[in-house]
């Protein structure tokens, strides 16, 4: 690690895409890893690629669209921190992300699944392991531009997100049409914006040696968070993804590391939101305080709702 404090660095999702390339620039600064991932050959083989690399690398078995799942790797780390089998926790790198196409579709606790994994997941790993980061310690969660519109998202259709109650973001649609692409969009805006929220008021719950930042990693067309999009909407990405100065997994993941675990970002906190190397004011809307309560405690009811479903 860069950093001037050496330890364990966990990232969820890192077996594609931008989680791979972070992975792998991370292992490159010859840290010590906890890979959260679904288990199979993708997460065995980019973990033999983080060691030759000259990493210490766990894996650890994980679909988080399952927040038992997510519960029991968290106690996982918890066990392998207590017993020292790993050097201190210094960073956690929430890069997990899915984008459904059918916002019917419900997770196993019955939550929409885009809201699931892209956030709930995510705030039931870092609410488990709070406790367990030796100071001074970073969590870096994934953002996205696409909360609020401008003028190119609008052009390219990409839905702003639409805010309400947090309990009602994570109910799955209802009906028997399929809800199209703009509703499914509307919910990953929904997840970033939610991610937004969290971190600035995750920031008001930790202890002073943890800092939040959140990362936006560019526009990246045609990753696999598109898949089981129709082909046309994927053709149409990978065409856009070969455009000279467009976001890329290869140069966007060594930025994403380099937050968790470079000394030139140790100040961030509070949730600043850096989009690839240049921290950046989000859109005024990203800033509620009611909001930002009102999903902490939202979120604990659903996550409660979850763990008492079991």
């Amino acid at each position: 690690m860069t950093s001037t404090e050496p330890g364990t660095v966990l990232i969820t999702g890192p077996t594609r895409n931008l989680g791979r390339h972070a992975t792998l620039a991370l292992a490159e600064r010859h840290a010590d890893l906890l890979l959260v991932g679904r288990h199979g050959p993708d997460l065995t083989t980019v973990a033999a690629e983080a060691r030759a690399r000259g990493a210490r690398v766990r894996e650890i078995g994980c679909d988080l669209s399952r927040l038992s799942d997510v519960r029991a790797a968290a106690a996982t780390v918890r066990d392998l921190l207590a017993a020292g089998t790993v050097r201190p926790l210094r960073a956690l790198v929430g890069n997990a992300g899915a984008m459904s196409v059918d916002t019917r579709q419900a997770s196993a606790d019955g939550y929409e699944m885009t809201f699931a994994v892209n956030y709930l997941a995510h705030a039931q790993l870092i609410g488990d392991l709070l406790d367990a980061f030796t100071a001074p310690a970073r969590v870096v969660l994934l953002g996205s531009n696409t909360y609020a519109a401008n003028v190119w998202r609008r052009m390219l259709h990409v839905p702003e997100a639409r805010w309400a109650d947090p309990v009602e973001l994570a109910r799955p649609a209802g009906g028997d049409t399929s809800p199209g692409m703009t509703e499914s969009g509307i919910a990953y805006s929904n997840a970033k914006l939610a991610i937004l929220y969290y971190a600035h008021e995750l920031q008001r719950h930790v202890g002073a040696g943890i800092n939040v930042s959140v990362f936006e990693p560019g526009w990246m067309p045609g990753t696999a968070l598109s898949r089981g999009a129709p082909e046309a909407f994927q053709a149409i990405g990978r065409a856009l993804g070969r455009i000279p100065g467009v976001s890329t997994p290869q140069r966007s993941g060594p930025l994403l590391a380099a937050l968790a675990v470079d000394e030139k970002w140790s100040h961030l906190r509070d949730g600043a939101f850096v989009v690839k190397t240049k921290p950046t004011e989000v859109q005024p809307v990203a800033h509620n305080r009611d909001r930002e309560r009102r999903l902490w405690a939202a979120t604990a009811e659903l996550l409660e709702q979850a763990d008492a479903a079991r």
